[in-house]
């Protein structure tokens, strides 16, 4: 189906429109203590959030990980602030995606290598700088029946939100290009 195709759908039926969903940003370091502490104070700043931490699933040995110990943070996103931050980092990666950061149900992540490279952010020697990892869940309006507790429902084969949906939306929305 084609851009113009897809666009006349959306027009037609405003049910078909994608959505952010939600913005999951993870800092993972890898061990625990003052660089987690480090990693977290830059992921508040970032997103004006509060991290939560992640532990360890299981121990291996050679990285010096033990099963339980937090060595990453995580903050999610909706709504405007996940806008917000996604057109920011999309400036850090030259409003540019591949086409394989995108998953067949349409949704994507992407990495930032260098936090400062974030506009508006400023290097701080005493925190140090970090790369991170953002994913992005697109949706549609009525995507809610397979998430609810009481009377939960599949969503048809025609709603269901596609890569070539995903990547229209993400153009038209962010003005970014897909390589």
């Amino acid at each position: 189906m084609s851009e113009e195709e897809i666009r006349k759908r959306w027009r037609e039926d405003p049910m078909l429109k994608s959505k952010i969903e939600k913005v999951t940003v993870n800092i993972s370091v890898g061990k625990s203590g003052e660089p987690l502490e480090k990693a977290s104070k830059v992921l508040e700043k970032l997103t004006e959030q509060t991290p939560c931490k992640r532990k360890a699933k299981k121990t291996i040995r050679d990285f010096g990980i033990r099963k339980g110990e937090p060595i990453a943070c995580v903050v999610t996103l909706r709504k405007e602030k996940a806008k917000n931050f996604l057109q920011k980092a999309f400036h850090t990666v030259d409003n540019k995606l591949s086409k394989d950061c995108f998953d067949r149900h349409g949704n994507f992540s992407f990495g930032i290598k260098e936090h400062i490279e974030i506009p508006g952010t400023k290097y701080v020697p005493e925190l140090g700088i970090y790369g991170m990892d953002v994913s992005v869940t697109l949706g549609r309006p009525g995507y809610r029946v397979k998430r609810r507790h009481r009377a939960r429902s599949k969503v048809g084969l025609d709603h269901l939100l596609t890569l070539d949906d995903a990547m229209l939306f993400i153009k038209d929305e962010f003005g970014v290009e897909i390589v």
